[in-house]
C-alpha cells in the first residue's frame, strides 16, 4: 500500500545549559523534539535506510549547536537548528523543532540572590515551534501550563436550561485555568525574549482587570490586549480549560455559607479555546 504521510525524529531531547560570568551563572532548562519530514519512503517500504539522518545524530546534534553557540533564545535556537539539519539532508524537505523552556530563578538570600543556587519555577513553561524549508521559517512563541486563578468579578448566567441542566446561575464565582497560549510574530525580526515577556504580561493583565461574563468572554479579552498591546504579534491562540471550584455546602454542618470554602476539580472540565487575528 502507498504511503501518504511519513515523518520522524527526536523527541524529549533533555539539555540543561549553565552559562558562568564569575560568581554568577544563569540556567536554561530545555526538552527539545526534532522531527523530518521529506523523501524518505524508501526507508518504510525497503528498509533503505542510506538517507536516514539516526535519531541519536539529531540529539547529539542539539548538544553540539547547543555547546558552539551558546542559547540564548528558545526561538532562535530551533532556527538555528532547522537551518543547520536542512543544509546537510538533501531528502530533507521541512524539519520541525519543538523547545520547551522550564523556567528557574535565583534564590533569594536576604535582598539579595545567590548567585548558584536555583529555585523551579512552574508547572508554567515557555515554548516554541519552528518550521524551516527551503522557502521560508515559520515560528511561534507560546507559553504552557500557566495557572492562574481569580476570586471575584467572575460570573455565569444567562445560558439556557434543558431537562438535564442543574447548574445553578452565578454572579460571583472563582475563575481558574491553566492556561496554554501560542502566537505568531508578523516577521523573523523580532526581539524574542522581550516579546515574549510582554505577551505574558498582557495575558495577565487582562485576566486580573476583567469583568468575566464567562470564560469565553476573559478569553476573547486576553487575546485582545495582547494584539492591541504587542506590535510584533499577527495572530494569537488561547485554550483555557474551566477549572471548576464548587462551592462547598457548610449548611449541612450547622456553618454559614459566605462564599469561602470550595473544592478544587480537575475533571471533567470545561474547554475554551479561540485565535484572534489582525
Amino acid at each position: 500500500m502507498p504511503l501518504s504521510q511519513t515523518s520522524y525524529g527526536k523527541s524529549r531531547i533533555r539539555l540543561v545549559q549553565v552559562s558562568r560570568r564569575g560568581d554568577r551563572h544563569e540556567l536554561r532548562d530545555l526538552t527539545v523534539a526534532v522531527r523530518f519530514e521529506g523523501e524518505y519512503d524508501t526507508s518504510y517500504t525497503e528498509g533503505d535506510n542510506s538517507n536516514v539522518l539516526p535519531t541519536d545524530t539529531m540529539k547529539n546534534t542539539v548538544y553540539a549547536l547547543a555547546a558552539r553557540e551558546r542559547v540564548r533564545e528558545p526561538e532562535s535556537f530551533g532556527v538555528v537548528l532547522g537551518r543547520h539539519f536542512l543544509d546537510r539532508n538533501p531528502r530533507l524537505r521541512t524539519v520541525h523543532v519543538e523547545v520547551v523552556e522550564h523556567g528557574w530563578g535565583h534564590i533569594p538570600i536576604g535582598d539579595r540572590e545567590h548567585g548558584q543556587s536555583f529555585v523551579r519555577r512552574g508547572p508554567e513553561s515557555r515554548t516554541a515551534r519552528v518550521m524551516t524549508d527551503a522557502q521560508d521559517t515559520a515560528i511561534t512563541s507560546g507559553v504552557a501550563d500557566l495557572v492562574i486563578l481569580k476570586s471575584s468579578r467572575s460570573a455565569f448566567a444567562g445560558f439556557p436550561r434543558d431537562e438535564f441542566t442543574t447548574l445553578p446561575e452565578t454572579q460571583d464565582r472563582l475563575l481558574a485555568t491553566s492556561l496554554t497560549s501560542y502566537w505568531t510574530y508578523r516577521s523573523e525580526e523580532v526581539d524574542f525574549g522581550p516579546s515574549w515577556r510582554a505577551v505574558r504580561a498582557a495575558l495577565l493583565e487582562a485576566f486580573a482587570n476583567h469583568d468575566s461574563l464567562s470564560v469565553q468572554h476573559t478569553l476573547h479579552a486576553m487575546g485582545q490586549a495582547v494584539l492591541e498591546t504587542v506590535d510584533a504579534v499577527q495572530s494569537i491562540t488561547l485554550v483555557m480549560p474551566n477549572r471548576h471550584h464548587l462551592p462547598v455546602d457548610l449548611s449541612k454542618f450547622g456553618l454559614e455559607n459566605r462564599n469561602e470554602i470550595f473544592v478544587a476539580t480537575e475533571e471533567p472540565h470545561g474547554l475554551i479555546e479561540a485565535t484572534l487575528s489582525r
